[in-house]
C-alpha cells in the first residue's frame, strides 16, 4: 500500500468550516430568554463545580472558573481544534505524495459532516486539550440546552445546573487528577498511531467498518465492541479496551455525580433524569440510524454501565474508597471490572 494510503490525515480547518456551515440554527427564543440562558449557564458552571468538589472530595485548592457558553458553530470549531491537538502526534501533518491534500480535504469534509450532526445534540463538553493555550476548556452549548429543556418541560434553572454538574465533573476529573490528561493522550496516540503505521491501517479498518456495524445491529450488539473486533493486533485491542473502560468510567462517574448532588440543589432532579433518559431513546428512523453509525447509542449505554460501577463502589467503600480509581493508571477499572465492580473492589481494596 502506498505511503499516502497508509498515513491518512484530516484537514481540521476544513472540518471546522464544513461543520460550522452545516450546523443547524438553534431554537427560536426571545433575546431576553437567550440572554438569561447564557448568563445562567456561565454562573451555574461555577456553582456546579463547587457542589461536585464537596461531593467527591476532588479539586481542593484549584481555582473555580466559569465555563465558556457557545453556539453550535462555536462547538464545532472547538471540537475540531481539540481533535487536531489530540491526534497531532499520531497523524502526520504532511503526507507524502500529490494526493495528500486531496485525501486530507476529503477526510476533513467527512469529519465536518459528523461534527455538524453532533453539534445539535451535545449539551456540553470538557475538552482537556482545548482553549487558547491547549490547557483545557469547558464548553456549554446554549441552544442545545434550551432545546432539551423545552422538550423535557422541566424548570430552566434546574436543568441548566444539572447539565453543568455533569460537565464540571469531567473538568474536575482531568484537572484534579494530574496524570489523567497525558495518559489519555498517550493511549489515543498508541491506538491511532498503530492504525496509521501498519500496512492495513486506517483505510482498511474504515472499509470494513460499515459491514461490522450492520452485523452488530442485526445481532443487537454494541457498535463499539464491533469496532474493537476490527482491530488487527492484540496490542491495538488492548489499547482500545483501556480507552473504552476509561471513557465508561468518566461518563458514568459524571452521571452518578449529577444525580447524587441531591434535590436540595436540583429540586426536580428525579423528574429531569426520568424524562432525559426517555428522551435519549427517541428520534426518527434516520436519527436512530445515524446515532448507531456514530456510536451514540453505544455511548448512552456507557453512561449506564459507568454509573452502575460508580454507584456499586461508592456503596461498598465510600467516596474516598472510590477515589482510589484516580491513584494511577493501574487502579483504573478494566472493561471486565466495569461489568463486575466487585472484582475491582477486591483488587484495589483487598
Amino acid at each position: 500500500m502506498s505511503e499516502v494510503a497508509s498515513r491518512p490525515v484530516v484537514d481540521w480547518s476544513l472540518a471546522a468550516s464544513t461543520g460550522a456551515f452545516l450546523a443547524r440554527g438553534g431554537p427560536v427564543v426571545s433575546r431576553e430568554e437567550a440572554g438569561l440562558a447564557v448568563t445562567e449557564l456561565r454562573e451555574l458552571s461555577l456553582d456546579a463545580e463547587a457542589h461536585v468538589r464537596e461531593l467527591t472530595g476532588l479539586g481542593a485548592g484549584l481555582p473555580l472558573l466559569p465555563g465558556d457558553v457557545v453556539d453550535r458553530p462555536g462547538w464545532v470549531r472547538s471540537a475540531a481544534a481539540g481533535l487536531d491537538a489530540l491526534t497531532a502526534k499520531a497523524l502526520p501533518p504532511n503526507p507524502a505524495g500529490p494526493l495528500g491534500p486531496v485525501l486530507a480535504g476529503g477526510a476533513g469534509v467527512q469529519t465536518g459532516v459528523v461534527l455538524a450532526f453532533l453539534a445539535s445534540r451535545v449539551l456540553g463538553q470538557y475538552d482537556p486539550f482545548g482553549g487558547p493555550d491547549g490547557g483545557g476548556r469547558l464548553l456549554l452549548v446554549a441552544p442545545n440546552v434550551v432545546t432539551a429543556q423545552q422538550a423535557l418541560q422541566v424548570p430552566g434553572r434546574d436543568f441548566r445546573l444539572w447539565v453543568c454538574l455533569h460537565e464540571s465533573t469531567h473538568r474536575l476529573q482531568f484537572t484534579a487528577v494530574g496524570w489523567l490528561r497525558d495518559y489519555f493522550a498517550d493511549e489515543v496516540e498508541r491506538l491511532v498511531g498503530g492504525l496509521t503505521g501498519d500496512d492495513d491501517g486506517m483505510a482498511d479498518l474504515l472499509g470494513r467498518l460499515p459491514d461490522a456495524l450492520r452485523e452488530a445491529r442485526r445481532a443487537k450488539a454494541d457498535g463499539l465492541v464491533a469496532v474493537g473486533q476490527l482491530l488487527r493486533s492484540p496490542e491495538q485491542r488492548e489499547v482500545f479496551d483501556r480507552l473504552l473502560a476509561l471513557s465508561t468510567l468518566l461518563e458514568g462517574h459524571a452521571d452518578y455525580v449529577m444525580d447524587a448532588v441531591g434535590p436540595s440543589v436540583v429540586p426536580s432532579v428525579e423528574t429531569i433524569r426520568a424524562r432525559f433518559t426517555e428522551r435519549r431513546k427517541g428520534g426518527g428512523m434516520l436519527d436512530r440510524l445515524l446515532r448507531a453509525l456514530l456510536g451514540v447509542d453505544a455511548k448512552i449505554r456507557q453512561y449506564a454501565q459507568g454509573a452502575a460501577f460508580t454507584r456499586h463502589v461508592v456503596d461498598r467503600v465510600g467516596m474516598a474508597g472510590f477515589n482510589a480509581v484516580w491513584t494511577s493508571p493501574n487502579t483504573l477499572p478494566t472493561r471486565a471490572e466495569i461489568a463486575d465492580p466487585e472484582a475491582w473492589v477486591r483488587r484495589v481494596h483487598p
